[in-house]
């Protein structure tokens, strides 16, 4: 199947419709792309992998991520510095659009300050990775993800394609160097995340111009030429390089009818920004050798205008396995993914969670607030409880899959207190209760009820969710109730005549205060909690075994 960037209407048939960050359908993997890029300055790695769908399915999980479960992120760039929240670079060309108006007010008119000044006013003034990696370890995480860009496409490395970077504008630093150097002393393994391949559409907004009012028809800064600069503070910089605009706007706006995936009448990405695309990213890779990499796109970026994504994947894995003597430890993840593309990569589900156990690992991920830093959720006290994050957390580990926590950091590198005190109230619960999350399997059932009937991919992941979930390692099968209980807890799913437990149970305790009263009967098995309880959030009861009962 041929791959025709133009038939809009074809694939938005093909697809579905595209929704804010990921489509509704997955891409096909026999789709031929367009674009070959140019490898000739950036190399393919030789190794096991080659750079087709088939040969990527020679891909394994690797245990320590199995094991891992919480990962913390730094969701964190330029976007962050206005506080207005996220798609700030898109949504401040917009006019009328609340952050349109947050602009004007912090900055003015985008004609004349746009997001290329935003960069500019960027500094990091407080950022401390070694302290900010050392506290999200001591709420439990296990890996640090961080960003390297976002569709603002400003690379947060000392890019060698990329002119626009925080190592020449902004806070003048290479923070990606910074945030892997201060997670590799730490022992934590670490990621990035990848964004920059949808600045081609996301950006369209910067070519537009105000309807009404004093300015109206003067066209904002996304049309601005390296020209325009002399005498300014970015001279010999080329705006053209930030906005990637020297083409024509899509058809349509809003990424309507699939344009997030590159149809729906998206004015084609042409070679020259598919290979930058490709360049930035391998020496994102190759500087970096993270242990983690994210994609912000359905399969692989620029899938399948281009076979950008297959080399980068490629490249990746068998760069990895010569750093470990032949053993592949590196993660990749990918959203929305067909079945066979589950067996390249890690699926990842933004804001969501699997309805039921998934037979391969998976990650979900979500947010204390929004995704950039939003002062509104602070002043309004919108963040995510810590109850919400650990019962997040366990209902999604009972289902195969990992969390990551992106935790919004300030313009300046830091964290509010509200944030602080949610991680140290996780952190206290994991103190006790890791060893119920970290090191664990999915058990024959997650839960005791229905958690979801929606037929939608993403069940309710959040601090309402009721119940029991469970999780097993070795001959222990923990047992997870959320909220407090100091009354007799009957477990169905633990009943002697049960058709999930052919095991015999020698011992109950509950963590954090040691063996309690139980009983099983045919039908249940009754525990009689500690008291106090270990916590509101969620009671977790170490069940032991004769011998193993896990998948």
């Amino acid at each position: 199947m041929t791959f025709q960037p133009t038939h809009g209407l074809i694939l938005a048939c093909l697809l579905g419709v595209a929704s804010r960050g990921g489509a509704t359908s997955p891409i096909p993997s026999d789709l031929t792309p367009a674009i070959i890029v140019d490898t000739s300055k950036e190399r393919v790695a030789e190794g096991k992998f080659q750079p087709s769908w088939e040969s990527l399915h020679q891909y394994e999980i690797p245990g320590w991520f199995r094991d891992a479960k919480f990962g913390i992120w730094a969701h964190w760039g330029p976007q962050c510095q206005p506080e207005a929240g996220d798609w700030y670079g898109r949504n401040m060309y917009m006019e009328g659009n609340g952050q349109y108006s947050s602009h004007l007010n912090l900055y003015g008119h985008p004609s004349k300050s746009g997001f290329k000044d935003v960069i500019h006013e960027w500094k990091a003034e407080h950022w401390n990775p070694s302290d900010l990696v050392a506290r999200f370890q001591r709420a439990g995480a296990q890996y640090v993800m961080t960003m390297a860009n976002h569709h603002d496409n400003l690379d947060l490395w000392d890019s060698q394609y990329q002119p626009w970077n925080s190592v020449k504008v902004g806070p003048r630093q290479d923070i990606i160097a910074g945030w892997a150097a201060a997670a590799r002393k730490a022992g934590i393994p670490f990621g990035v995340s990848v964004h920059a391949a949808h600045a081609w559409t996301w950006y369209e907004s910067a070519q537009g111009a105000d309807t009404k009012g004093p300015l109206a028809g003067i066209p904002y800064d996304g049309n601005l030429t390296k020209d325009d600069g002399k005498g300014l503070w970015w001279d010999g910089l080329d705006p053209q390089d930030l906005y990637a605009q020297n083409h024509p706007p899509s058809t349509s706006s809003g990424y309507k009818e699939g344009q997030w995936d590159w149809g729906g009448g998206v004015t084609p990405p042409d070679q020259a920004y598919c290979d930058k695309f490709y360049n930035r990213t391998m020496d994102l890779i190759n500087r970096v050798q993270p242990d983690l990499i994210y994609f912000d796109d359905t399969a692989l970026p620029l899938w399948p205008v281009s076979d950008a994504g297959l080399k980068i994947a490629a490249h990746y894995y068998n760069q990895n396995m010569k750093a470990h003597n032949g053993r592949l430890t590196a993660v990749m993840f990918g959203k929305v993914l067909t079945e066979d593309q589950k067996g390249a990569m890690v699926l990842d589900i933004e804001r969501g969670a699997a309805r039921d156990i998934q037979p391969l690992a998976w990650q979900s991920d979500t947010c204390l607030g929004d995704w950039h830093y939003n002062r509104s959720y602070f002043n309004g006290g919108m963040y995510r409880s810590a109850t919400n994050v650990i019962r997040m957390l366990v209902d999604i580990v009972s289902k195969n899959g990992n969390l990551l926590l992106s935790v919004p950091v300030r313009g300046d590198g830091t964290i509010d207190e509200k944030e602080q005190a949610i991680l140290d109230k996780v952190g206290q619960w994991m103190d006790v209760n890791k060893e119920s999350i970290i090191g664990t399997r999915p058990w024959s059932v997650f839960a005791e009820e229905i958690v979801s009937d929606s037929p939608d991919e993403k069940a309710k992941s959040d601090g309402n969710l009721t119940g029991y979930r469970f999780a097993t390692k070795g001959n222990t099968l923990y047992v997870t109730v959320f909220g407090a209980t100091e009354s007799i807890m009957k477990i169905s799913a633990l009943g002697s005549q049960s058709s999930h437990l052919d095991q015999a149970i020698t011992a109950v305790e509950q963590l954090g205060h040691g063996p309690v009263r139980w009983q099983q009967t045919s039908a249940h098995l009754e525990i009689t909690p500690s008291l106090p309880v270990a916590s509101d959030a969620a009671t977790v009861f170490k069940v032991t075994l004769r011998s193993a009962v896990s998948l």
